[in-house]
């Protein structure tokens, strides 16, 4: 019997998750106002960026399970910066203040530009009523 090996990992799935954010990312680099279609990719990268820090823990665990203490702090010190983006572009979504994204896009920017967008590959439907989906969280 041959060793199982899981085609679905955590770190894809963060790879994925990142070149999705890379794309709204550059999308978003090219509007000029703030339209719906601006308030849906901005809630899609709240989601994908909890998505990525929902698997940080997942993956730091697996390290220590092997004893690697030190591999596994050093994981989580470098994605902190996920949750902390996360919760003030929610924050600035919430309470519409739209003169703070430019400043969150320059603090974004430099986390995905290792990823190289050449060309767009995330269908915009995707991201289509994520903003109302995000404003219901709050009712719920």
């Amino acid at each position: 019997m041959g060793r199982i090996i899981n085609t679905e990992s955590t770190g894809k799935k963060r790879n994925q998750l990142m070149r999705t954010s890379a794309e709204i990312l550059r999308r978003l680099s090219q509007k000029q106002n703030v339209d719906d279609d601006v308030k849906d990719m901005i809630a899609m990268l709240v989601y994908c960026l909890r998505e990525i820090n929902a698997g940080i823990d997942q993956s730091a665990a697996a390290w220590e399970k092997r004893d690697y203490w030190m591999k596994a702090e050093e994981f989580r010190q470098r994605w902190f910066w996920v949750s902390e983006i996360s919760d003030e572009l929610e924050t600035m979504l919430r309470n519409e203040e739209w003169q703070q994204l430019p400043k969150l896009l320059v603090k974004l920017l430099p986390k995905f530009s290792e990823i190289k967008v050449t060309k767009l590959t995330r269908n915009p439907t995707l991201w289509k009523g994520c903003y109302h989906r995000l404003l219901q969280e709050q009712h719920e």
